[in-house]
């Protein structure tokens, strides 16, 4: 298991764990991070992590990529 903001571009990855306080879990369960679900690394830039999800592409911070692991 490792955090999300480490993982290499161009792998499609199983989310194992959501971590951080319940204001951040909710937040990230919200734009679709949940236990189980797939998540495509596309790319990242300037410490952000560009990842696609279902049909949807996304940028968070690497602070909230490191509270994903995968």
């Amino acid at each position: 298991m490792l955090p999300l903001n480490l993982a290499d571009e161009g792998e499609e990855l199983i989310i194992k764990k959501v971590g951080g306080s319940a204001e951040v879990k909710k937040h990230l369960e919200d734009l679709g991070f949940t236990v189980g679900g797939a998540v495509y690394v596309l790319s990242r830039l300037g410490g952000n992590v560009i990842v696609k999800m279902k049909e949807s592409r996304l940028a968070i911070n690497e602070d909230m990529a490191r509270k994903i692991m995968v």
